[in-house]
């Protein structure tokens, strides 16, 4: 009987927090629309978690379902990330020069990292953090503002896609609880068992009756399409879990599959033998984001913030100041200066197109908090300074697509009365 009664209290406890975390959903892009999206919706949710968590008015609780949820959130997120890169955008021109910029500005974080700790593993946990790119919180950014079709937009998907992955390769390789040789077998085991994933659904698609299940899958109740897509995505999630890696790394895998496969049955429709449903990829991803930022990724966002405590980063705002600082220099700093010394990136003409680029790139969260995480985990960082960290790149979300909006539109032309107006640059 007692067993019962703490089942019910604690299943009692999650509903209510579940309230609560849900309103909080509810009201971000409400308060974000009221400012003209100025303050992104992120923000607000995670502003939100802080005030609802147990740091703040203690109404809602990180336990139980409510971890479940915000791990499938997370799960989600990397998903549409890797659904959203295309091998070609890192084998290119354009990708090697930003793997070489990311790669550059990594050591020289670390090499801060190692200033200011003296420990090889929190040296590499504080410049993953401080050169990530926050591309999954981006592309909603970009693609309300009309950008992710521009020259702008391309470059910062490139500079993005390996701002997110090269991370995700590094942390699990070194920030790993095993030998770094473990991890390496351990992530190229992974690897084996991603390929053997990838390859049995691109056989089975060369079946006619499965290309066409599929394609009425995005529209009937049944929603088979979306099944398959939820599968993948717990399979990927499940095989990096027995291999020792961060889940992270599974779901952008995940979404790499997933694209290829999408990709696979367009050509099968190409090649005559599916006609129908050639909008596949653009109805997917529609979905996908449907169920991704109706529930599950912004629960992501507003659980991550039930973790920060403001008294944390009230006593140490240096830290905060100092991080951010130190993305917008090394990161987004490294990007400009690199876009401006090789021109890596076509269509970037103006100086303000190059800036605009390193504001985008420097902007950082969810490898932030994965990091963080995996760094506290592993006892190699305070938990209080891993608020303050992740509490430095929601300002990032904040503050960079601001600054990037505002150095786009320029100045304004001067009206002085017998004076033509420069053109902008």
């Amino acid at each position: 009987m007692t067993t019962t009664l703490l089942a019910a209290e604690a299943t009692s406890t999650e509903l209510v927090s579940l309230f609560w975390i849900v309103l909080a959903v509810w009201a971000a892009p409400l308060l974000s629309g009221m400012t003209r999206s100025l303050v992104p919706g992120v923000v607000l949710l995670l502003a939100g978690g802080m005030l609802i968590g147990p740091n703040g008015l203690g109404l809602a609780v990180e336990t139980g379902g409510v971890a479940m949820l915000s791990e499938l959130g997370l799960g989600m997120l990397f998903l549409l990330a890797g659904f959203e890169l295309e091998v070609s955008t890192l084998t290119g021109r354009g990708g090697r020069r930003a793997a070489g910029t990311w790669a550059a500005s990594l050591v020289l974080a670390a090499g801060v990292g190692w200033l200011v700790s003296g420990r090889w593993e929190t040296a590499v946990a504080i410049g993953l953090l401080l050169t990530s790119t926050a591309i999954g919180t981006l592309l909603p950014i970009l693609k309300g503002a009309g950008q992710d079709g521009t020259p702008v937009g391309r470059a910062i998907l490139t500079h993005g896609a390996v701002g997110e992955l090269g991370p995700i390769l590094v942390m699990a390789v070194l920030l790993s609880t095993r030998s770094i040789s473990s991890s390496i077998v351990a992530v190229g085991l992974f690897l084996v068992a991603a390929l053997v994933i990838l390859a049995v659904p691109s056989r089975l698609l060369h079946v006619p009756a499965l290309g066409r299940a599929l394609v009425r899958g995005t529209t009937s109740t049944g929603q088979l399409a979306m099944r398959t897509v939820m599968l993948l995505l717990a399979t990927m999630m499940v095989v990096a879990t027995v291999f020792g890696l961060d889940v992270v790394l599974g779901a952008f895998a995940a979404g790499m599959i997933l694209r290829h496969l999408v990709d696979a049955l367009g050509m099968n429709r190409r090649t005559g033998r599916e006609d129908s449903g050639r909008d596949l990829s653009g109805v997917l991803v529609g979905q996908l984001e449907t169920v991704g930022y109706t529930l599950f990724i912004p629960v992501f966002f507003v659980v991550s913030g039930m973790g920060i405590d403001l008294r944390a980063v009230a006593d140490t705002p240096w830290i905060l100041v100092a991080a951010v600082a130190s993305m917008l220099v090394i990161r987004g700093g490294g990007v400009w200066l690199s876009e401006t010394v090789t021109a890596a990136s076509p269509g970037l003409s103006t100086p303000r197109d190059r800036a605009r680029v390193g504001l985008y790139a420097a902007t950082g969260l969810p490898i932030i908090v994965a990091v963080t995480g995996v760094a506290v985990d592993n006892g190699l960082m305070k938990d209080e300074i891993s608020m303050v960290l992740v509490a430095a790149g929601a300002v990032t979300v904040l503050l960079f697509p601001l600054l990037a909006e505002l150095v786009r539109q320029g100045p304004a032309p001067d009206r002085t009365p017998g004076r033509r107006a420069e053109p902008a640059a």
